[in-house]
């Protein structure tokens, strides 16, 4: 058996100009969004930075690229779905991921249950094999001071 890790990280600046914050697919109320040409899911973006690192299939930037016009506005999870068949073609599949979200609010927790089941449809596994740990960053930094959410993924994939 082959195993291969990945790790992977996104930021993006909020804005009252953001019309939304999604992470890990799930909407989530907040005063401000994402500054970004996607929808700026920065768990979704680690984790597939993660996966294709692990893979050895480049990243996000090289697949997704934020020039391409077409992907304005792109739903995260429609480019999790797309790089979940890029691994897959390449004969990995995902065994877990363990993440982090850095965020000084809104509080996440609340959260976390549906991220980890929108994530889980989307890959086609078991909730349990996903881990989402909110972080605060203690009021330092852009995070600390709300300026920015940022995330962390560790992908774990096993060649099938």
């Amino acid at each position: 058996m082959t195993l291969r890790i990945g790790i992977g990280y996104d930021l993006h600046r909020l804005d009252a100009e953001g019309t939304f914050l999604v992470l890990g697919g799930v909407r989530i109320p907040h005063d401000r969004g994402f500054v970004a040409h996607s929808d700026g899911d920065v768990l979704v973006h680690a984790i597939i930075d993660a996966m294709l690192g692990a893979a050895g299939l480049g990243n996000i930037g090289q697949r997704f690229p934020d020039t391409d016009p077409n992907l304005k506005g792109a739903d995260s999870l429609v480019l999790l779905e797309r790089t979940k068949r890029l691994v897959q073609s390449a004969d990995f599949s995902v065994v877990n991921i363990d993440s982090v979200i850095i965020a000084e609010e809104p509080k996440l927790t609340p959260h976390v249950d549906a991220m980890r089941q929108r994530l889980a449809e989307v890959l086609g596994i078991e909730r349990g094999r996903i881990s989402i740990k909110p972080k605060t960053n203690e009021t330092v930094g852009a995070e600390g001071r709300g300026e920015a959410v940022s995330a962390q993924a560790v992908v774990l994939l096993e060649e099938r």
